[in-house]
């Protein structure tokens, strides 16, 4: 495969692949904890340009999850949550610039990064799963399946199921299809039920501008925020966002792209993560990674080349700079059961990764990491999967 960039139908498909894991967080983090819209959506394209023009191969651009989802679920303030981002984004780059993280991924057995990758496509096909029958926190707050549609059930089933398994089947169709690609059809199929059944009341507010960010719009956050978050957030983030974002990602880019990828490595990813992460905190925007099961979304929908990440970050730019703080009415559009469809595909093309474990121990490994995903957090089981992984190289033990 050449190193191109083509802008072509599969490209743009491919694109919004990943739009089922930024968007909810996304919209949770600006209406919930008060996150500037056009700061997050500036940062997020950029974000999305300048990894697509440095990698040259398609690279996703994804929330911190624990991050977002902890501060969505406890109302964290604007300040905590660009304290957490700052500081996070120093770690890593310290992390890529010393070298540090190089060493640490040669420790790190295939059998972890399989089982990273199996408990993250888990996660994300059980949220695809709530969004489709209105159980994701955000939805149950409403206190409705789709909280921007006028209609909430159909033939007595919540709608978001009906709308879930129509985009499903639609997915499953047009999949392979490169004329009428799956993940065009998909977002251009959320936008007609939005329009047609959609609550417009936010589109009336519209009023197109030049709308540049803010820089510290909320200003710098205080030490009692950065010595809270270093405990909450930032700390129980790193692990997940080493196993998930830098060894798992690299792995999967590799695999997709063979010497495509070859700046793909470990240190890029975490220098190029750090300094996201300093530009999202100075327009006020949400904590940034790179998810392995981002990379899945956006190759299973069709994107080959750099030219997916050019073309979602110069929508996001647009949508940024053109309806800043309006933004949110538009997006509003998409019904969660269809972001929900794309997250439940996201999540099944990273968990089939682990089809080249063959070995029975390795095998044990990534399913302990799932459970112990499930039943906690990634960062555990990422820690747990790589201890458990040495002890199981003794020939003593047995599984």
């Amino acid at each position: 495969m050449a190193n191109h960039y083509s802008f072509n139908r599969m490209e743009l498909a491919g694109s919004f692949g990943d739009l089922g894991t930024i968007l909810p967080l996304a919209i949770g983090m600006i209406m919930v904890n008060g996150l500037s819209p056009h700061g997050l959506f500036f940062s997020v394209g950029l974000f999305y340009l300048f990894s697509g023009v440095y990698y040259g191969v398609t690279v996703p651009v994804q929330p911190m999850k624990v991050i977002g989802a902890y501060a969505v679920a406890t109302s964290l303030t604007p300040s905590q949550i660009g304290a957490s981002g700052l500081l996070v984004g120093l770690f890593l780059l310290v992390l890529g610039g010393t070298g540090a993280m190089g060493l640490l991924g040669k420790y790190i057995p295939k059998s972890v990064v399989r089982g990273v990758q199996m408990a993250t496509g888990t996660l994300l096909m059980a949220q695809g799963v709530r969004f489709m029958a209105g159980t994701s926190k955000y939805q149950l707050v409403q206190g409705m399946v789709e909280p921007h549609l006028n209609v909430q059930a159909f033939a007595g089933m919540p709608v978001g199921i009906v709308i879930g398994i129509i985009g499903a089947v639609i997915t499953l169709f047009f999949l392979d299809n490169k004329r009428f690609p799956a993940g065009i059809l998909v977002v251009i199929y959320g936008f007609v039920l939005g329009l047609v059944w959609g609550i417009h009341g936010s589109l009336n507010l519209f009023i197109p501008g030049i709308f540049m960010p803010e820089l510290l719009p909320f200003g710098f956050p205080s030490g009692a925020d950065f010595s809270f978050v270093l405990i909450a957030l930032v700390l129980p983030q790193l692990p997940m966002t080493i196993g998930n974002a830098v060894v798992a990602n690299a792995d999967l880019s590799r695999d997709y792209f063979g010497d495509n990828s070859k700046r793909v490595t470990y240190k890029a990813l975490c220098i190029s993560m750090g300094l996201a992460n300093l530009v999202s905190f100075m327009v006020g925007g949400m904590p940034l990674c790179h998810g392995a099961g981002g990379l899945a979304a956006h190759y299973r929908f069709g994107a080959r080349t750099a030219g997916s990440n050019l073309m979602i970050g110069l929508i996001f730019l647009v949508l940024a700079i053109f309806l800043g703080p309006h933004i949110l009415g538009l997006i509003n559009l998409i019904p969660f059961s269809v972001l929900g469809v794309l997250l439940i595909f996201a999540g099944s093309q990273l968990s089939l990764t682990l089809l080249d474990i063959n070995d029975r121990k390795d095998l044990f490994v990534v399913l302990i990491m799932l459970g112990i995903t499930l039943a906690s957090n990634l960062a555990v089981g990422f820690i747990v999967g790589i201890v458990l992984s040495y002890a199981l190289k003794s020939d003593r033990m047995a599984v």
